[in-house]
């Protein structure tokens, strides 16, 4: 019977806890330093889920508190990271995790190898699933010749003056928004500031959206030998130039300022009056859109990977979208990993699962039962 243990009891980590606790001969736990995060879980499943209060800061904790479990699986900030991935593979216990860590995992692979454990990182929607899509597209095709990945998370209603929510650590997008972007383009990695080179697009039950720089390519730009990639955050038109005003303007400074008598940052300040206004409450409602598309040549011909993803909050399970697409592949790997399906020792991107057609089939038919839409295109090109 599988033991897995579940780090962090916020919006997503208590979603993976969730899916597993409906998986026949799995115990689950839920491990957070939030009382009342655990509380909510464990209210909603009496006697099916353990918690555990603890302090996931703290290596040494997470290496206590993981230590009588099979399988382990992150949803921390991005600043508990890599810390975390370093504890875990330290106690030797398979891993994956949905952290968005401004270091690059890849650096504890041979760690990983060297202790005999297999860890998935970034394995959320995007990076994540939009990895796997890469992978399996650039693994299809003789020559891969062009990637472009397009995702965000937005309200289902548009409210001023943001017009957005944030369905993940709201500290986490303010890192989207800062972090330098990596592109591939002919071949070579370039650096491009967040929020640039912002475009309108069309997509599928949203309609008209724009586009701009993130830094989502991550592992993709060492990882597959694709001439040009490029990964856009999406967000309903405007959000980015008034972003980028609040960015340029200092007010995601972590620098002291002197204001009166006081020494404040800049982005504690912006914190305390956006965030809130960032937070869903009981009632709205959000939803998640994506497109991945990969071109290349097969077998003479030049062909498009399209896949368009799709999805809206559950009202009957009161789960946002960005809950539901960021957890269900962590969740699904974690059944891989339980299940010995994938147990190569090292630090995994998404991309390698991704590249195994029938591991890739098993995560896309797991998200279409359980009702996220995700429509696949392969269209022949004579231009």
């Amino acid at each position: 019977m599988p033991k897995v243990i579940v780090l962090g009891a916020g919006m997503v980590g208590s979603t993976i806890a969730r899916d597993l606790i409906d998986e026949d001969g799995y115990q689950v736990a839920l491990a957070d330093i939030s009382a009342d995060n655990l509380f909510n879980t464990e209210r909603k499943f009496p006697g099916k889920i353990t918690t555990i209060e603890a302090d996931l800061s703290d290596p040494s904790q997470v290496k206590r508190i993981i230590e009588p479990y099979d399988i382990v699986l992150g949803a921390l900030a991005s600043r508990l990271g890599l810390a975390t991935l370093r504890a875990v593979i330290e106690a030797g216990k398979p891993y994956c995790d949905i952290s968005f860590m401004p270091e690059d995992a890849l650096e504890l692979d041979d760690l990983a190898k060297t202790n005999g454990v297999t860890a998935v990182v970034d394995c959320g929607v995007a990076p994540g699933l939009s990895h796997m899509m890469a992978g399996y597209g650039a693994a299809q095709l003789d020559e891969p010749q062009s990637l472009e990945i397009y995702v965000g998370g937005l309200p289902q209603e548009r409210i001023w003056p943001f017009e957005y929510k944030a369905g993940f650590a709201p500290t986490d997008v303010v890192e989207e928004y800062t972090r330098p972007t990596r592109l591939i383009e002919h071949g070579k990695m370039v650096m491009r500031p967040a929020l640039s080179e912002p475009e309108l697009i069309n997509l599928p039950h949203v309609g008209t959206v724009e586009a701009f720089n993130t830094d989502g390519l991550r592992s993709l730009v060492k990882t597959l030998d694709i001439p040009f990639m490029k990964e856009k955050t999406l967000r309903y038109p405007g959000h980015c130039e008034l972003m980028r005003i609040f960015r340029d303007s200092g007010f995601f400074s972590q620098e002291e300022i002197t204001c009166g008598s006081v020494k404040v940052r800049p982005l504690d300040v912006f914190s305390t009056i956006v965030f809130p206004q960032w937070q869903y409450h009981d009632g709205e409602t959000d939803l998640t859109v994506m497109r991945v598309v990969i071109t290349g040549l097969k077998d003479g011909n030049r062909i498009r990977y399209t896949w368009d993803l799709y999805d809206q909050y559950d009202p009957g399970q009161r789960i946002t979208s960005m809950s539901r697409t960021t957890a269900f592949p962590c969740a699904l790997v974690a059944r891989l990993l339980a299940d010995k399906r994938y147990n190569e020792p090292g630090v995994h991107p998404p991309e390698h699962l991704g590249a195994d057609a029938e591991l890739f089939d098993y995560v896309l038919e797991g998200m279409t039962s359980r009702a996220v839409q995700c429509k696949f295109q392969e269209k022949l090109l004579t231009d």
